[in-house]
């Protein structure tokens, strides 16, 4: 069964790895990108990596060479893979559509999962 929106936030040790999931239908077959923000507790949201309906990515620098967002066609669905979390990656992390090459008519905005990294 396809479940709506972000999943896979959970407790993870620092230096671990989780792997985010936001499930989207029709987004791949349109005009769309998508973003992962996150909010830690008394901070301002943040983004953390896009990626773009031609499939190019980008990342905040604090992430780099430890995330990688990917996409899957097939199941509407963008993944963030975080590897070597630290306390600091701890925050709500949310799914967020963009237009990309053309108009988004999706306007997705998730709930968000929950991140936790601690020992």
């Amino acid at each position: 069964q396809v479940q709506l929106g972000e999943s896979g936030g959970g407790l993870v040790q620092p230096g671990g790895s989780l792997k985010l999931a936001c499930t989207v239908p029709g987004f791949t077959s349109s005009p769309c990108g998508m973003r992962w923000d996150r909010q830690a507790a008394g901070k301002p949201r943040e983004w953390v990596s896009l990626i773009r309906a031609d499939d190019t990515t980008q990342y905040l620098d604090a992430v780099k060479g430890r995330f990688t967002i990917s996409k899957d066609k097939a199941e509407d669905t963008v993944y963030l893979e975080m590897n070597t979390v630290k306390p600091e990656d701890t925050a709500m992390y949310f799914c967020v559509t963009f237009s990309s090459g053309g108009h988004c008519t999706l306007n997705y905005r998730g709930q968000g999962t929950q991140v936790t990294v601690s020992s």
